[in-house]
């Protein structure tokens, strides 16, 4: 079947998801994250959109950003195809990251793109990532009562008063409103695992403590990552903090 145009927004302002193949993480370790806002930052300059919002979620990304001096799909596919080859490399793999084409929402009223961002910022509390809109790292909520470097604060401010210190001020409290927003797509909470199970798993099939797994006298410290890698609800970052072994090494167990 032919694939669905996308809907055109008068305003060049969209909401936009990109998500990893079969659901898989897209960023596993820190270095990813920073790589992914690194060429974000790159074709900002280059292209000159404007971006309002953006949230890395693990397995999939959320952008609000307006058109710059080429149509959208041409940027997307510039910043998809320089992350993917570097991800690849980093990684040792090959063929797609991301799952079919990203997906967009035209955002035509300030009403709905103020909808928009808080959804956005909102995002890894609703899915338990984090427990504080400013404490989530790979968030540009920050910016927004700080100094902003890549992000347009000023439109979005403007919608809230002429005056900054105000504007913000409300800003901050929209931004933490209790809300059932629902944008673009609901994004399914991902089943977590408690450390204390993880470590019962451990010990239970192979009668050792997690942390002496880092011991180099361990001989089955592979079978043994590999064991809990395959489990539901377990992250490779959670792994590392709990065994004491870098991501990459985990992700080549």
């Amino acid at each position: 079947m032919p694939r669905t145009a996308r809907a055109k927004s008068r305003s060049k302002i969209y909401h936009i998801m990109i998500r990893g193949i079969n659901q898989q993480n897209i960023f596993i370790d820190d270095e990813d994250d920073d790589k992914f806002m690194d060429i974000l930052d790159t074709y900002h300059k280059k292209i000159e959109y404007e971006i309002y919002a953006y949230c890395l979620m693990g397995n999939h990304v959320h952008l609000l950003i307006k058109e710059g001096e080429e149509v959208l799909s041409n940027t997307m596919k510039r910043i998809g195809t320089s992350y993917v080859y570097w991800y690849n490399w980093q990684y040792n793999r090959k063929g797609h990251l991301f799952q079919d084409r990203f997906k967009s929402e035209a955002v035509e009223d300030d009403a709905y793109f103020l909808t928009v961002l808080r959804y956005i910022h909102q995002n890894p509390l609703k899915t338990g990532l984090a427990n504080h809109l400013d404490s989530y790292k790979w968030s540009r909520y920050q910016e927004y009562t700080s100094k902003a470097k890549m992000v347009n604060i000023d439109f979005a401010l403007s919608l809230f008063d002429k005056e900054k210190g105000k504007a913000i001020e409300k800003f901050i409290r929209f931004n933490k409103e209790s809300n059932n927003d629902q944008c673009l797509e609901i994004t399914k909470k991902r089943k977590t695992m408690s450390d204390k199970k993880i470590r019962q798993f451990a010990l239970k099939r192979y009668n050792i403590e997690l942390p002496s797994l880092h011991n180099e006298q361990v001989k089955n410290q592979t079978e043994v990552l590999k064991f809990l890698k395959k489990l539901d609800g377990i992250s490779l970052r959670q792994l590392s903090r709990l065994t004491g072994f870098t991501v990459n090494k985990i992700f080549r167990a």
